[in-house]
């Protein structure tokens, strides 16, 4: 039992940490495991989603333990009292009250990962690409990515036209983002009392 609460501590505090390094040696973990390790060719769909599939995954992590954990103790006992399985508690106490925070979690975290571009730098992402990528095999780039480049671009309707209009888009779905997990965490602590 000592040894099993040993692991589970080392396990979380090293999750806890994960969820706290720079972006960029996510980035170097993706260029050193999916590209060299894994054969993967370098700046294509796959190797950026894989990378930040590992930067959001600590965070998501952490938020749905604290969530998870944020359910009273008095209500699994209750439950347990009134004589369910464990998994009969857990499917439904902990999770239905938990589902906010894990939701909540989860999208921010992905609009975190919006707008991250160190990761895919490393990853050799391209920095200016003018059409949508086929399939998880091509080449892409990140729309903070492509503001930079277009910022540098001499013409003025990058600078006056383009590079603002991109820099909207962006916030509009930063925001949105945001605007839906504001929503669910509320909607869900109405549909509880």
């Amino acid at each position: 039992y000592g040894r099993d609460n040993f692991f589970k501590r080392l396990i979380e505090m090293n999750i806890a940490n994960l969820a706290g390094v720079p972006s960029v040696v996510y980035g170097l973990l993706g260029l050193g495991f999916f590209v060299s390790t894994l054969g993967i060719p370098h700046g294509i769909v796959l190797v950026g989603a894989f990378t930040l599939t590992l930067r959001v995954l600590p965070i998501v992590i952490v938020s749905s333990q604290e969530a998870i954990r944020a359910v009273p103790a008095s209500h699994r006992h209750a439950s347990l009292g009134l004589g369910t399985t464990q998994w009969q508690m857990i499917r439904t106490v902990v999770l239905p009250q938990s589902i906010p925070g894990i939701m909540t979690g989860t999208i921010l975290a992905l609009a975190n990962a919006m707008g991250e571009t160190a990761p895919l730098i490393m990853i050799g992402a391209a920095t200016s690409i003018f059409t949508a990528p086929k399939s998880l095999f091509s080449s892409f780039s990140a729309l903070p990515l492509q503001i930079y480049a277009w910022s540098d671009f001499p013409k003025q309707e990058f600078q006056h036209g383009v590079t603002p209009a991109a820099i909207i888009v962006l916030l509009i779905i930063l925001l949105g983002m945001n605007g839906i997990a504001i929503f669910i965490r509320h909607r869900f602590r109405t549909k509880k009392s």
